[in-house]
């Protein structure tokens, strides 16, 4: 079988490219030399947003679009992604009161119409926000979104499968060379793939693959590090708070699953895609940067979990890091059969970027494209009305689960919860408990459907469980060879 299109890259690029290509009908395969989401699109902050910091650096076409698309994301996954509040201190400002609510005033209006609270001063009567703060000054609370990144990640794949796209996860492309009038693509266990056209969107190694295929960029790649730590509660609420430096750089803390607080990130240089690991320095900056601003405050030893990724950036000559563009670029090379390489992106404009991908193949490959994703849904994202009406239902539906690892399953899985739990009447029907909620029925159903494979997978990318119940790996390793 000779497919339409080939992608190497399982992340959220390369998974969303996948999601819009299947939806218009064409035949897509798509490879990641590890599990999806393993690298980078599983080490954000975990946001949807337009990036306000972003107006700073004059991105308004970027800011503009992000908006737009946090607009569509939250319809098009109610369960998964959802409204956060942002506490802005003024403090350590680069810019004076005034610029900054011009800017929350621009960030409020420039996306269009928008559902999400609009930005206002912080209030002597917002006790819950000023409460954890050394100096409850001024400020600004505005809104934006939370989201897991990783299963956003695993729902576009799982949406592009359900239309007919075969994800392979764990198959390392070796070699792409143009054959004739089509790619072919040998992997590491030496099987081949044949497509007619070709996306690389292999993150931080899109230079490494472009080298494979001998083909020669007109654009080159910044590699830069982003470092977050996840500490015990720094405040109480389910809110956010934006905090600015006295190097210019904002650290968020926001508000994480299992009573924790995820702080981040930082902004370093980095030469290859290896080197996604925290260093002592970076654990020390964002140790300093809340205790700057928290009553409670940590230190190295309080961290509970750490995580790093490597943003490959389109490098537009900016000396520092944090100043270095977030906008993407798809650079097409339109030679029979095409290949597009995809530098950059943000987790919010994947939808518009994969758009605007098969929409610029479409036109050299003269395939009938549509904007099929604008207002599709997310596999579990067709609620019965909205998030709280679905989560009392799930509630009701399975009493056993407890209120917590039903909001966890709720949020993770939507609608799709049906599927799972179709079969399960009572606490004995979910099979085997490995630890923090987790349990042979959900065990199972990632490994069927959502190409889970080791216990990491699931329980780092896919539930996050292992934050709190690291002792659920060894039962889990168990039984995954059993399934094996």
């Amino acid at each position: 079988m000779i497919y339409d299109l080939a992608i190497i890259g399982g992340g959220i690029n390369g998974c969303a490219i996948a999601r819009d290509a299947a939806l218009n009908g064409l035949s897509v395969v798509l490879f990641e030399k590890d599990d999806l989401a393993s690298h980078t699109s599983s080490a954000s902050t975990k946001l949807i947003h337009g990036g306000l910091r972003y107006l700073e650096y004059y991105e308004f076409k970027l800011v503009r679009e992000a908006l737009m698309e946090r607009e569509r994301l939250l319809a098009q996954a109610p369960h998964l992604i959802h409204p956060l509040h942002f506490v802005l201190p003024h403090r350590n400002a680069v810019r004076p009161w005034w610029m900054v609510r011009l800017g929350l005033w621009l960030y409020d209006t420039i996306g269009g119409r928008i559902s999400l609270p609009r930005s206002r001063s912080l209030k002597p009567s917002d006790t819950l926000y000023r409460a954890p703060l050394k100096e409850p000054g001024k400020g600004f609370v505005y809104s934006d979104c939370w989201v897991d990144d990783a299963r956003l990640v695993v729902l576009n794949g799982l949406d592009a499968a359900r239309h007919g796209a075969d994800i392979r996860p764990h198959s390392r492309v070796e070699r792409a060379q143009r054959t004739g009038d089509h790619w072919m693509l040998t992997l590491a266990d030496g099987t081949t793939a044949e497509a007619r056209a070709l996306v690389n969107a292999a993150g931080p190694w899109v230079a490494q693959m472009l080298r494979q295929t001998g083909v020669e960029s007109r654009s080159s790649v910044r590699l830069v590090k982003g470092s977050h730590i996840i500490v015990p509660r720094l405040f109480e609420g389910d809110h956010a708070y934006m905090l600015q430096q006295p190097d210019g750089r904002i650290v968020f803390a926001i508000a994480y699953q299992h009573g924790l607080t995820l702080v981040g990130t930082t902004d370093e240089s980095v030469d290859a895609p290896e080197d996604a690991k925290i260093t002592p320095t970076e654990i020390d900056y964002l140790c300093t940067a809340v205790n700057r601003y928290f009553t409670r405050q940590t230190a190295p030893a309080d961290i509970v979990s750490t995580y790093s990724g490597v943003r490959p950036l389109y490098d537009d000559g900016e000396a520092e890091a944090k100043a270095v563009t977030r906008d993407y670029v798809l650079e097409l090379d339109e030679r029979k059969p095409p290949l597009l390489s995809v530098f950059g992106g943000k987790i919010t404009t994947a939808r518009y970027l994969a758009q605007e991908a098969v929409h610029r193949l479409a036109s050299v490959m003269d395939w009938a494209v549509a904007p099929v994703t604008l207002a599709a849904k997310f596999p579990g994202g067709d609620l019965p009305g909205s998030y709280e009406d679905w989560l009392a239902e799930v509630c009701a539906r399975w009493p056993f689960l407890g209120p917590e690892r039903a909001e966890r399953m709720a949020r993770a899985y939507g609608s799709l919860l049906r599927e799972m739990l179709a079969d399960v009447r009572c606490e004995a029907d979910l099979g085997q408990d490995f630890g923090g909620g987790l349990t042979q029925v959900e065990v199972d159903w990632l490994c069927q459907h959502e190409w889970a494979r080791t216990p990491e997978d699931i329980l780092m990318r896919r539930t996050k469980i292992g934050l709190t119940a690291p002792k659920a790996a060894e039962p889990l390793r168990a039984y995954l060879t059993t399934r094996a």
